[in-house]
């Protein structure tokens, strides 16, 4: 802890004498709240506090990207940001094509099973997505995204431990607005993707987008002759919006998102007598096949009314459903020998009310949220040689209550005070239902009807989490420059039942696990400085984690357990930086630069032999958190006058080795890796046509995003990794109209 305060207040001290050696010959000529620079490098409007408020402003650890930054480098979802964002991973899950994995500063969830919640929240247009699957958003017909970090449990609540990323949708203007974009690329790519908005009335407009996503697979399957790592998607959007005077606007969302790409399956890392490596790691010889789709959806409507000047009421109307059919080669064999036919489905249906409050020197916002959400699902665990089915199924239900408040206050034009709070209340039932079938496939995935021959588990149990979830800071603003904070926060993950729960191994199970709480300390600075050319933001916290779920799946005998531990406790440190510079009216630089040191405390392990739970926190690591990460990006746009702007944008993004899980595996683990990626984009000078060629992953390096081990004659000796995509390269025309 000592080392972390020096090494904070170093770069924080640090940041405040750069800002304020830039910024002195300015401040000697006015008074400091009449100081700021220009904003060369633009600003951006960011929703974290629930309320319009500039980034450089916000006492929050924010990276925001807006639309035209994501198009000029070819972002094609939001796992991208993995790359440009300090201490962030997000994922496709293993064993997916569209399922997301998602953690900040350490904290997050890497098992999506139904009704296990997510460590970091997601929203579309302030609406939270509750699953994970069908939850790697494509980026298109957006406005900005934002990603939070840290416990976000004041304005956002529940499962925002980590922090929080928020996908925002354009609002549609007054003027028309249509958009054209074909994307070709490696591996037979081929995208489609319309967009536009236009006023019906003077009163009533309505925007849509369309986007068809289409690519052959990195690998191949060996043994169907399938396509591997393709991509087959379809999505769209539908919004209309209701603007009878300047004091009310409703706006009814639509969109849906269908998957029908083939099977993902992994690749063997470890070599058998009998079974050798393949050459490539996109390429599997899994012989499971069945169907493979996932449809999310939903609709939504949001109506804000200007009471007043001051006070505005806002209300958020949203309801989601989806599902999931999926089946996943453990093993990556032909044979049966560990094989997984699953099924996941969901419905949320939420309300949030808001009063936003924007008064001379008070601004903030309070407001009520209930959910009400069910999440069913089923999956068979094929064992040929044991010749053994265990059938898996079950539900949860949960309603969501909760009120909340967070207020800033101006004490004098340069201190500012923030206090917030919430209560939730989780009411869950969940039901688990696991048994033995003799032969392979049980009767609900199309196996032979009969009864079974082991009743596993077959429990209902319900359980209530409460909890109070407060937020404070304090800002000190010597000038509309330089933004220095501190802040204390905590964040609430709710407990629940474990849907693989077996009664049989670990009897605890039918009693559900408990939340996990994380307490927050953070201080930090955002500053603009020589002449509005250049920023800097620096963020150093301290996170005190209890009741960390994990997930453990284990051989056991003829059949794999599984069972969530709240293992114990653990403390996380670290730093982030972020920055840009216009080096020349032209030349533009960028970084991001994040580290963490955590380490578990206390690390609970049941023991199947001797039904106690040992301590093993000497031998257990963070996940998916690597110590390092970092990006440097340069990009340089060339007015060519009538003839247009030419941009190149060159980015290296770097991370340091990490685990897969929560006990290191030499054949698993990732060792560190730089990825390196260019950008050339032509934009006419009408701003109607644009031609861009992106190069991804130009160093083609082969990286694990996901993995599992289930080593052992009867599970295959399966210890397999899956892969983020190789090198590719993309040529985009857009048309604007």
């Amino acid at each position: 802890m000592k080392s972390l305060v020096k090494s904070a207040t170093a770069i924080l001290c640090a940041g405040t004498a750069l800002t304020s050696l830039a910024a002195l010959p300015a401040m000697a000529q006015a008074p400091a709240q009449e100081t700021a620079s220009e904003p060369m490098l633009g600003e951006i409007v960011v929703t974290a506090r629930r309320r319009a408020e500039n980034l450089q402003d916000v006492p929050v650890s924010i990276s925001a990207f807006t639309a035209e930054q994501l198009e000029l480098v070819g972002t094609p979802d939001i796992t991208a940001l993995t790359k440009t964002t300090p201490n962030l991973t997000m994922q496709v899950a293993r064993g997916s094509n569209s399922t997301l994995i998602a953690f900040i500063r350490g904290v997050g969830q890497q098992d999506p099973l139904w009704g296990f919640e997510p460590g970091v929240g997601l929203y579309v247009d302030d609406v939270y997505v509750a699953r994970p699957q069908g939850a790697v958003l494509d980026i298109f017909d957006i406005e900005r995204i934002e990603v939070l970090r840290g416990p976000q449990g004041t304005l956002y609540g529940r499962n925002t431990i980590g922090g929080a990323v928020k996908y925002v949708t354009k609002r549609i203007d007054d003027e028309p607005h249509m958009k054209a974009k074909v994307q070709v690329g490696s591996y037979k790519q081929t995208d489609l993707i319309l967009s536009g908005s236009a006023p019906v009335t003077e009163t009533v407009g309505v925007s849509g987008a369309v986007a068809l996503y289409r690519r052959d697979g990195y690998g191949k399957n060996l043994t169907t002759g399938q396509e591997h790592y393709d991509k087959d998607v379809s999505a769209g959007r539908l919004s209309v919006e209701f603007k009878p005077n300047e004091d009310l606007f409703v706006r009814v969302a639509a969109d849906k998102t269908i998957d029908d790409s083939n099977p993902r399956h992994g690749y063997r890392l470890v070599a058998t007598p009998t079974v050798p490596v393949l050459g490539d790691v996109y390429d599997t010889n899994a012989g499971l096949t069945g169907k493979q789709k996932v449809k999310n959806q939903g609709a939504s409507l949001t109506a804000e009314y200007n009471v007043s000047d001051d006070v505005m009421l806002k209300s958020i109307t949203a309801y989601r459903d989806g599902r999931s059919d999926t089946v996943i080669d453990f093993d990556n064999l032909p044979a049966k020998i560990l094989d997984i036919p699953a099924y996941y489905e969901d419905d949320q249906l939420s309300q949030e009310l808001q009063l936003v409050y924007e008064g001379e020197r008070l601004k903030g916002v309070a407001g009520l949220y209930y959910m009400d959400a069910h999440a069913e699902g089923a999956f068979d665990t094929i064992l040929a040689l044991a010749n053994l089915t265990t059938l898996t199924s079950g539900s949860v239900d949960t309603k969501s209550y909760a009120a909340f408040a967070d207020f800033t206050y101006e004490l004098t034009d340069q201190f500012k005070a923030s206090v917030g709070a919430r209560y939730t209340s989780d009411k869950k039932e969940g039901t688990v239902y696991r048994v033995n079938y003799a032969g392979l496939t049980s009767p609900l995935f199309g196996g032979t009807p009969r009864n079974p021959t082991l009743i596993r588990s077959n429990y209902t149990n319900k359980r209530t989490f409460d909890e109070f979830t407060p937020r404070v800071s304090l800002t000190y603003e010597p000038d509309r420059d330089f933004t220095l904070y501190a802040s204390y926060g905590r964040g609430f993950k709710s407990g629940g039942f474990d849907m693989r729960g077996d009664v049989i191994s670990t009897p605890d199970t039918a009693n559900g696990y408990d939340p996990e709480l994380v307490d927050t300390y953070e201080v930090g600075s955002k500053s603009r400085f020589w002449d509005g050319r250049a920023t800097l933001n620096l963020a150093a916290f301290y996170s005190d984690y209890k009741g960390q779920q994990v997930t453990t799946q284990v051989p056991s005998g003829t059949t794999v357990v599984s069972f969530v531990d709240n293992v114990g406790s653990s403390t996380i440190k670290g730093l982030e930086a972020e920055g840009m510079l216009a080096i020349t009216d032209e030349l533009t630089a960028n970084f991001a630069v994040g580290y963490i040191d955590a380490e578990f405390k206390q690390f609970l392990r049941y023991n199947l032999t001797t039904r106690v739970y040992d301590n093993i926190a000497n031998q257990a690591v963070f996940q998916n958190t690597p110590r390092w990460t970092g990006n440097l990006g340069l990009s340089y746009a060339h007015d060519l006058g009538d003839g247009g702007t030419l941009t190149f944008t060159g980015s290296a993004a770097y991370r340091s080795s990490f685990s897969l899980f929560e006990f290191p595996n030499a054949a698993l683990d990732q060792r560190s890796y730089t990825l390196y990626d260019l950008s050339a984009v032509w934009t006419a000078a009408s701003d109607n046509w644009s031609v861009g060629v992106h190069g991804k992953n130009l160093g083609n390096k082969k990286y694990r995003v996901g993995g599992y081990n289930f080593p052992g004659a009867l599970f295959g000796d399966s210890i397999i990794g899956y892969y983020g995509p190789p090198r590719t390269v993309t040529a985009t025309v857009e048309y604007r109209f």
